[in-house]
């Protein structure tokens, strides 16, 4: 059963399967119609609409398209507790989280073992943290690559924590370039995060999805740009499991 659940005092909200998923309203300049879409860890229900459209208008919307709602919903992978004992993905594969209360703060890589010490309370932090860190040694090193192999200035490179875009470029050539990878395709495959950075390095020159851009996105990144697309479609949500 759906139901809208509204009041004066609180955001629309919408009920499936007895879950209250709120639906957050936000007007955009730019925008010419509503569009939708659900928050990759299945937090809410995200509507962007005209800055003429009114909030009656999203509940309307989000109430006629419940079903793919609910479907999206069903999508959503199951959380993953960053404890003792559990599992996180790197680079593609599963490590097993060992903690350790009295061992050291710093947090150890040990073949498919990642030892943490240091109180409880703080264990997922610490393990983002070194995630992190992984992503911007990772992706420093891939664009490295990428802007040697175009023959092209590197640009600052910054980590995202978005919750929708991959990575993206910005800037020009008199302020500065910078490009921005989300730091959770460190838990991706290699090959997955290397085209999101290599995407970005091609719009050093084509600030646009062109054929021009698409040709030297083929020349610089050395896999299958498919099989990267593909696996970020299917499993791209599986990377908000842990820290949504």
């Amino acid at each position: 059963m759906i139901d809208w659940l509204r009041d004066e005092y609180q955001a629309p909200a919408i009920e499936i399967d007895g879950q209250s998923i709120p639906v957050a309203v936000r007007r955009h300049a730019r925008a010419k119609r509503l569009t939708m879409r659900l928050a990759p860890d299945g937090s809410e229900v995200r509507i962007t609409l005209p800055t003429w459209g009114r909030t009656l208008d999203a509940v309307a919307f989000a109430h006629a398209r419940s079903e793919w709602i609910a479907a999206q919903l069903a999508k959503v992978p199951r959380r993953v507790a960053v404890s003792d004992g559990e599992h996180i993905a790197y680079r593609g594969s599963p490590m097993r989280i060992a903690w350790d209360a009295g061992a050291g703060r710093k947090v150890l890589a040990e073949g498919d073992v990642l030892r943490v010490g240091g109180p409880e309370d703080g264990l997922q932090g610490r393990v983002r943290r070194w995630l992190e860190g992984e992503a911007l040694r990772l992706c420093a090193d891939d664009l490295a690559f990428y802007c040697q192999r175009g023959n092209l200035p590197r640009p600052d490179l910054r980590l995202s924590r978005a919750q929708r875009r991959w990575g993206s470029c910005s800037g020009n050539n008199r302020s500065g370039r910078c490009i921005r990878i989300n730091w959770r395709l460190v838990m991706a495959p290699d090959h997955v995060r290397r085209s999101v950075v290599a995407h970005e390095v091609a719009h050093l020159v084509h600030f646009d999805h062109s054929p021009a851009f698409h040709a030297l996105l083929g020349d610089l990144f050395e896999g299958e740009l498919a099989a990267a697309d593909g696996w970020l479609k299917r499993e791209g949500r599986s990377l908000y499991a842990a820290f949504g």
